[in-house]
């Protein structure tokens, strides 16, 4: 989600507990962690701690009766499945009347990938929208079988719609940050008091180079779920209410994947790098910023995984399966993202708004001439993953003059080799002032 502004208005600690029902809140120390992601945090579940257990992902935002779908968001909610945790989900939603809302949500609701009865929010931060129209698409959402929820701040709200009508009727997932410290638990110090908080995002830092941090105070994030179960084979997994064979296609994907014996990781799968591993097969300690992130499987010889990009051996002991080769949720079998030029465009902003490069989109799209494109022209946004190449999205330095992929690469903590892969550099000496190096 966008970031939100960092204010220095703290309230009194006790505040917190008031979240609705008081008899619903959870205890200190039991309530529930868990990120929420849009397109930069990639195709696959990154969480801020391995005790997280819950995610909320982007399925594409609404601007005003233009849809951005979130090629991402598939398999972001199997692979949240297939690590045990619930997957929930969230619209970005610029309305301005119910019209709109009514357009925006009969082109999303049938694209939901997450359990009936899991959360399904409208994130409110921009745009023109009114209380009314607010009310028609939460109640539209709770019709369609889904668990409405609103994500604002008060600070967005004041002026703009009445926040105190819609949370008697429907609970709030509200921000506040206190800095942009990398931060794992609530400073409650923080807390945005209101009727009917049941999720408080306090950070947009829960790890290294950004990732919203969500704490649920009243266990609304079990929504959708009844519990846990543990398979045959595989680990324990948050188990989705309703019968497995008519839950959707990205649910079905993330139960298999779980149950999966990692005897049986094969080239093409994407496996997450276990928070709990030390060492790669080679005896070499493995860095902090590697744990917790997944990769493309490219290379299996006995009990061990070679990763792509980062181009490392792995134990099997120490993968977890996050998504199936053969799986439709993989993101190389996803179809990719479209956007349809407007009057006023030109490569610079789309790449801009898409986070990708002019040349990207100049490739995808067999331009000669990055000068010139047509109202009306549908461009292709990103395509497949390849190569093992995990997708340009999330953090990028901006090459300054003097700059060489060495010293980008001690900047970074990553290698020169990841660097040159991520990016596409096939000369590692050749990087230009201006290009965006992801990392």
């Amino acid at each position: 989600m966008n970031k939100k502004v960092v204010t220095g208005l703290a309230v009194m600690a006790g505040l917190f507990l008031y979240a609705g029902n008081a008899n619903q809140v959870q205890a200190e120390g039991t309530r529930d962690q868990g990120p929420d992601w849009s397109i930069y945090q990639g195709y696959t579940a990154q969480f801020g701690r391995p005790s997280d257990k819950f995610a909320i992902s982007q399925v594409g935002g609404y601007y005003r009766g233009r849809f951005v779908v979130q090629p991402t968001y598939r398999s972001q909610v199997s692979s949240t499945i297939a690590q045990g945790k619930r997957a929930h989900t969230y619209i970005y939603s610029e309305f301005s009347n119910n019209w709109q809302a009514n357009q925006m949500l009969n082109y999303y609701l049938p694209r939901i990938q997450t359990p009936k009865g899991s959360l399904v929010a409208l994130d409110v931060e921009s745009g023109t929208p009114n209380t009314s129209s607010i009310m028609y698409a939460l109640n539209r959402i709770k019709k369609a079988g889904y668990t409405p929820l609103l994500y604002t701040s008060k600070s967005y709200a004041s002026g703009r719609f009445n926040l105190q009508q819609i949370s008697n009727s429907y609970p709030l997932w509200l921000a506040e940050y206190p800095d942009y410290k990398v931060r794992k638990v609530p400073y409650y110090g923080m807390f945005p008091s209101f009727n009917n908080v049941n999720i408080f995002q306090f950070t947009s830092t829960y790890r290294a180079g950004g990732l919203d941090g969500n704490v649920d105070l009243t266990g609304l994030t079990k929504a959708g779920y009844k519990g846990y179960k543990k398979p045959s084979t595989g680990g324990v997994v948050a188990n989705p209410k309703g019968n497995d064979k008519k839950q959707p296609q990205a649910v079905k994907d993330g139960l298999n994947a779980n149950k999966t014996k990692k005897s049986n990781i094969k080239v093409g799968d994407m496996v997450k790098v276990n928070f709990s591993a030390k060492r790669w097969s080679n005896g070499a300690g493995i860095p902090r910023w590697v744990k917790g992130k997944s990769y493309k499987v490219i290379q299996v010889s006995g009990n061990k995984v070679l990763l792509g990009g980062i181009m490392s051996w792995l134990n099997r002991s120490n993968a977890e399966i996050l998504i199936k080769s053969n799986q439709s949720s993989h993101p190389a079998k996803q179809t990719a993202s479209y956007y349809t030029v407007r009057y006023g465009d030109n490569l610079g902003s789309i790449a801009a708004r898409y986070r990708t490069t002019i040349a990207k989109l100049a490739r995808l799209n067999g331009i000669s001439n990055i000068n010139y494109i047509r109202t009306g022209q549908r461009l292709k946004i990103a395509g497949s993953a390849s190569n093992g190449r995990t997708s340009n999205t999330g953090r990028y330095r901006i090459v300054k003059s003097g700059d060489t992929l060495q010293y980008l690469s001690y900047l970074t903590g990553y290698s020169v080799n990841y660097l040159a892969q991520k990016n596409g550099i096939v000369n590692k000496n050749n990087i230009f002032v201006g290009q965006r190096i992801y990392y």
